[in-house]
């Protein structure tokens, strides 16, 4: 079994540690915790800290998943390459094709939010205009660079992260005038009268949102300038990002211990920043929640086009050099970020409640394959179950992962659930297509290099190196 990756992919090598973290943090959107705290507080009865910490803990062991695979198979595909590689490929294709909801949709999410930002600033302007500017530049900065793109996106984020600090700061001053709950001292905002189990679980599942994006970083694999800071980069992700989203809310819901001070619970970001800081700390606030969703529309673009690439490598997704292509000189999977960009287009014109509902499903059909992923290579292939470090590491982790993954399942959305199982039957049909189209099953579709998938004979795969990846 390949344990590292080859250089030879096409995609060039330019990310650091730290870089990779950064597209990460960018792509969960810190600030998202604001748009949504009225929603959850509202669902959660006054305990949103808790339901991130609940979701939290269902990442902590999904990550572990997530790091553990990402070491054996140091490749762009991430849920779809694991599923793929340790148990079928048919299945393989179908977690990788409902994994593309949610990560195809997040870029839409993000042209949404845009939309919506600058109608409300310039109701007079049509918001198609700020759609097609929005994605055109995204899609411009993905071409051109992934490193110019990180480079961006770094500094998006600390801008957004610096600003979410000074509202801790303000929000602390108002509790100390007695604004709230009148102090941090208090474990109010985790657990109290009228809380309920149920309630919590779902609104879990709601922020169980703001986590995507530790998961993505996978996506970068073949882009890491040392494929062994992809795993630490998962990991310092989702705690990074799991302690700004809990030390935020648990100050928010401090000073905010429900919902009777907003006009708009749907996204009282901009009221919360007004109540605590003012006219001038609100249109900072708001602009450090501008700056988030480009950092997240860089980010997820970025990763969904690599999946694409990789799908289509595989000869999975059609048509293969269409996806499968990488420019000679830019490196990048050129004609997988305009598709992106083309769906991202659809953000004309639908709601973003109805594209939201439909993210969480990929999400967590991504992390419960992740989670079996591991039991399937290390138990099932590898028979390592032995001794009771094998035991813990290789059955009881995962299966904890899995199990907590499966509680957020059973509290999603109905409606969530029916679209993703739509999209799910889409792809068993399209899965179909192919194979009668074609005359072969998804499991014997292989690269074969002697077709050529671009006029740069250098982005080819080393057949030697592609034969131990595909094995």
């Amino acid at each position: 079994m390949q344990q590292t990756s080859t250089q030879s992919s096409g995609l060039k090598r330019t990310l650091s540690l730290w870089a990779i973290v950064a597209l990460g943090l960018g792509y969960m959107t810190p600030t998202v915790m604001f748009d949504t705290f009225g929603i959850v507080s509202d669902q959660t009865d006054g305990a949103v800290p808790t339901a991130y910490l609940v979701a939290l803990v269902v990442m902590f062991f999904t990550a572990i998943s997530y790091g553990r695979m990402v070491r054996v198979f140091p490749s762009a595909g991430s849920a779809y390459t694991y599923t793929r590689e340790t148990m079928h490929p048919g299945l393989g294709f179908l977690v990788g094709w409902t994994a593309m909801l949610d990560y195809l949709l997040l870029p839409l999410v993000n042209a949404l939010i845009i939309r919506l930002y600058m109608t409300s600033l310039f109701p007079g302007i049509p918001g198609w205009i700020w759609v097609v500017l929005f994605v055109a530049a995204i899609t411009g900065l993905n071409i051109w660079s992934l490193n110019t793109t990180s480079r961006l996106n770094f500094a998006l984020v600390v801008f957004e992260v610096v600003l979410i600090a000074a509202f801790l700061v303000l929000a602390v001053v108002e509790l100390s005038r007695g604004v709230g709950q009148g102090t941090l001292l208090t474990t109010e905002p985790l657990l109290h009268a009228g809380v309920e189990v149920s309630a919590v679980l779902t609104g879990a599942t709601i922020v169980c949102f703001s986590f995507i994006g530790f998961d993505a970083i996978t996506m970068y694999t073949e882009e890491a300038k040392d494929t062994r800071d992809v795993p630490k980069a998962i990991m310092l992700t989702l705690l990074i990002g799991g302690a700004v989203f809990l030390v935020s809310s648990f100050v928010a819901q401090s000073t905010f211990p429900d919902n009777s001070r907003f006009d708009l619970i749907d996204d009282p970001l901009p009221e919360m920043a007004l109540l605590v800081g003012g006219k001038l700390f609100q249109i900072l606030f708001v602009s450090a929640a501008f700056a988030a969703t480009v950092a997240s529309g860089l980010a997820s673009h970025a990763s969904v086009s690599r999946l694409l690439h990789v799908m289509g490598r595989n000869r999975v997704l059609h048509p293969v050099r269409f996806f499968a292509y990488v420019h000679p000189t830019r490196r990048t999977p050129v004609y997988a970020v305009l598709f992106v960009g083309v769906v991202s287009l659809l953000a004309i014109t639908p709601s973003l409640e109805l594209v939201a509902s439909m993210i969480n499903f990929g999400a967590l059909v991504a992390f419960s394959f992740v989670n079996l992923s591991v039991i399937a290579y290390f138990v099932v292939s590898r028979r390592e179950y032995r001794t009771g470090r094998q035991v813990a590491l290789n059955v009881a982790l995962p299966l904890v992962g899995f199990a907590l993954t499966a509680v957020l399942w059973s509290f999603l959305h109905r409606d969530a659930l029916v679209m993703g199982l739509a999209w799910t039957a889409i792809g068993v049909g399209y899965a179909l297509v192919l194979r009668w189209t074609s005359g072969r099953s998804l499991s014997e579709f292989e690269l074969d290099l002697s077709d050529g998938l671009d006029d740069d004979p250098d982005d080819d795969l080393d057949n030697d190196n592609l034969m131990e990846v595909n094995r």
